[in-house]
Order: structure tokens, then sequence, then C-alpha cells
């Protein structure tokens, strides 16, 4: 297990981000249409494809894991309507802004799932329990903090993280939502995995494996 991870991480895990939110689309489009307005997973794969085309046509690599997350922050902005944009940009933003060394040891992995589930509060101004992706990404930052503490490797702490959060999307389903777009269908809300916490759960699944 690699003691660290570097820019190199970074861009592959944005690249397998954009297949899996691909191989995904149609679930989470479904997942959306149940409780939201359907169109989180067109929109993320229509943001995802976009930074992979400004990947694509850089000049030069990216000088660190920030550079990448922060080219991923501006672009989704820019590209992705609805909630997902702004609450992914702003997660990719505040990463970026703890990731600019060349290499990330198990803390500063910790560090920028911190970043991200802090960009997401601050913008949704969401808390657990309220069937959002912040009931995917809390949990997924308590197992990060833990397996770094028990001096983890940065792949062993990402994948903690993933295990984590698939569980805690999974939880979300008999959830009453209570913000959002989902919260306007009150008890029909109940019975439904949350899309953004799906895709939460999908986007660290990708870290780990490329870690790993």
């Amino acid at each position: 297990m690699a003691e660290s991870l570097g820019t190199d991480w970074a861009v592959a895990w944005i690249r397998r981000t954009a297949q899996v939110v691909a191989e995904h689309r149609e679930e989470l489009i479904e997942l959306d249409r149940q409780i939201g307005d359907g169109d989180h997973g067109e929109n993320l794969s229509r943001g995802f494809t976009a930074v992979v085309a400004k990947l694509d046509g850089l000049d030069e690599p990216p000088a660190d894991p920030g550079a990448v997350f922060k080219l991923v922050a501006t672009t989704l902005m820019s590209t992705v309507g609805g909630a997902a944009g702004p609450l992914y940009g702003t997660a990719y933003l505040r990463a970026a802004k703890v990731t600019g060394v060349p290499e990330l040891d198990a803390q500063a992995v910790v560090a920028l799932l911190e970043a991200g589930l802090e960009g997401i509060v601050a913008r949704g101004k969401a808390t657990t329990g309220e069937k959002t992706m912040v009931d995917a990404w809390t949990p997924a930052v308590e197992a990060a903090v833990s397996a770094a503490d028990q001096g983890a490797s940065p792949a062993a702490v990402l994948a903690a993280a993933a295990e984590a959060a698939r569980a805690g999307a999974e939880a979300t389903v008999p959830m009453l939502a209570t913000k959002g777009r989902a919260s306007y269908l009150g008890e029909r809300s109940v019975g439904h995995q949350d899309p953004g916490a799906t895709s939460t759960a999908l986007i660290l699944e990708a870290a780990a494996e490329t870690a790993a």
C-alpha cells in the first residue's frame, strides 16, 4: 500500500468518477425521479464528462492534487445545474485548498474529506438525518478519521470512507426528507434512497478503487 497519493491518483480518481457516474446515470436519475426532479444522474454525468474533457485539454499536467480538484470544482459549478453542481463544486473547492501539496498522506486524505463535507454543509445548510448527501459524507469522514488514527494507509483510509458512505446512503431509505426538494414529499419520501447520498458513495468508492 502506498504511503501517499499524488497527482496521478487525483486524476485517476476523477476519470474513474466520470466512468462510474456514467455507468450509474440511469440509477441516479430513477432515484431522483422518485423524490426529486429526476436530473441528478444526467447533471452529474454531464459535469464529469466536461471535467474529463478539461483534463484532456490541459497543456501540462496539474501541479498537485489541489489543482486537479480546483479544476473539478470550477467545471462542475459552471456545467451542472440543480443542487448537485454548487454542492459538489464547493466540496471540491474546499478540498483543493487543503491538498496543494505533491503527495497526500493518510492525514491529508482525512483533511480532504473533512473539507469536502464542510463545503457541502456550508452550501446546503444540511445536517445528518435529513436524507441528503450529508448522510453519506458524515459517516465517511468519521470512518476516515478512525482509520487514520489507527495508522491506516491513505488507500485504507479511503476504503473505510467508501464503505461507510455506502452504508450511510443505504441508511437514508427509511428517513423522512426534511431538506431540499425531497422534503416537499413529506411522508412519501420514506422508503427511497437519497440520490445525493448514493452519488457520494459512488464517488468515494471510485477514490478508494483508484488508490488501491
